[in-house]
């Protein structure tokens, strides 16, 4: 009775926050273009439902927290997809960096923000997409949405799972949120730890399938990367890809490159493309630059820095690098994805925060991924790799080699599907 009264507690004061996280978010949003956007997109997602689903469809429910999450989950979509061609998807996202995006993407035939996490919408959005599977991708565990789901008996999976002891539902004080856990049918995680915390609470329905990114940055040597623009810029020259970076990256390369007396090349593509952080970057360039969106206008061919101020290229443009180096682990925004210079067999440099990201731990086990933490270290990791060609062949080699030994996970996955 006490245990079943505290869960109920639990409950109450999780919706009460929501509720109250909800009001911030439309206040903060009045000033903050971002949540802005979230704020105003979610207002329109049970319009849109209503729109485009009617009570005979049939049909699955992809969500993803963001885009990294929408590219984790993407092959597993397009297969499950293929499973049922007479079912509509729709996908869900929580950030405005992944709806934004991919609002258009040809995999779902409706894209929303997903309602914030109250009973209330979790009934509402059930009722509307009343789906037959539901997919959710690696962090995402709204308690609402996933109790609603498991009342209701529909099917559900979680995939590329990655689980750490701090987390509330290894908690004494998370075990409600430890219930929507138990909500999934099955949960595909990434490795061993992830497996034992669940055993740990109860929770045996779970397969160590690996990272599903594997399967997705592997399938980007099945496509033509060839882009003719780089082409042109890099000819025959060491090119150096600075891949989603941000301000604190781009301040250490900018003093690297301003030094520079080598003929290698640069690509910069910042994570932001706002004109004024763009200006600035190029401002602060000593050696002659050219932005993307002056290309057809410049003197591409004898630049020695190129700015990529748009989106929807740097997974092509990997395939130019001999060496990489790949934002967001030197501040507080989260390092991004490694993988997809990784699976061109090129050395990686990132900075210190890594952590909660295996792979890049692997990576540097294994000496293909190489971390910094300051001006000196980057110096010294990238003077080293433009001059000793056999280190970069080397490190590169250990990049690809470990996303061929990490392949799999969709099939593990589909198996399942196809089983159950």
């Amino acid at each position: 009775m006490y245990f079943s009264f505290k869960l109920l507690s639990l409950k109450h004061f999780y919706n009460i926050l929501t509720h109250i996280a909800g009001f911030h978010l439309t206040l903060i949003g009045l000033f903050n273009e971002k949540l802005k956007l979230g704020v105003k997109g979610r207002k329109a997602s049970f319009g849109l439902l209503e729109s485009k689903l009617t009570d005979n469809n049939k049909t699955l429910w992809f969500h993803c927290a963001s885009l990294g999450e929408y590219e984790q989950g993407l092959p597993v979509f397009e297969q499950v997809k293929t499973m049922y061609p007479q079912h509509k998807v729709v996908l869900t996202f929580f950030s405005p960096s992944g709806y934004e995006v991919k609002k258009n993407t040809p995999i779902a035939d409706v894209v929303v923000y997903l309602p914030l996490d109250t009973s209330a919408n979790a009934k509402r959005f059930l009722n509307l997409v009343h789906p037959e599977l539901v997919i959710f991708v690696k962090y995402e565990i709204w308690p609402n949405y996933l109790l609603e789901v498991k009342k209701r008996h529909i099917k559900a999976i979680l995939i590329s799972a990655l689980f750490r002891k701090n987390q509330s539902f290894f908690k004494p004080s998370g075990r409600w949120m430890q219930k929507a856990l138990f909500a999934f049918n099955h949960i595909f995680v990434q490795n061993e730890e992830s497996k034992q915390l669940l055993n740990k609470i109860g929770y045996n329905d779970v397969t160590i399938s690996g990272d599903t990114r594997f399967d997705r940055v592997s399938n980007q040597l099945t496509i033509d990367n060839t882009l003719n623009f780089i082409e042109t810029f890099k000819q025959d020259h060491l090119c150096v890809v600075v891949g989603s970076s941000w301000p604190d990256d781009e301040a250490l390369f900018i003093n690297f490159i301003n030094e520079d007396t080598s003929n290698t090349k640069y690509i910069i593509a910042p994570h932001n493309i706002k004109s004024a952080q763009i200006s600035n970057l190029k401002t602060k360039l000593k050696q002659t630059t050219i932005l993307y969106s002056e290309k057809d206008t410049s003197d591409l061919q004898n630049a020695n820095v190129f700015i990529i101020d748009t989106i929807g290229l740097l997974s092509r443009i990997y395939s130019y690098a001999d060496i990489a180096y790949v934002g967001g682990g030197l501040g507080t925004s989260g390092l991004h994805n490694t993988l997809e210079a990784a699976v061109f067999g090129v050395p990686i440099i990132i900075g210190n925060h890594y952590k909660k990201f295996p792979e890049a731990s692997a990576m540097i086990e294994k000496q293909g991924m190489f971390s910094i933490s300051n001006q000196t270290e980057l110096n010294s990791v990238l003077i080293n790799l433009i001059n000793d060609e056999d280190l970069r062949v080397k490190s590169g080699s250990q990049n690809s080699t470990y996303i061929k030994d990490n392949q799999g996970a969709v099939a593990k996955i589909i198996t399942y599907l196809n089983k159950s």
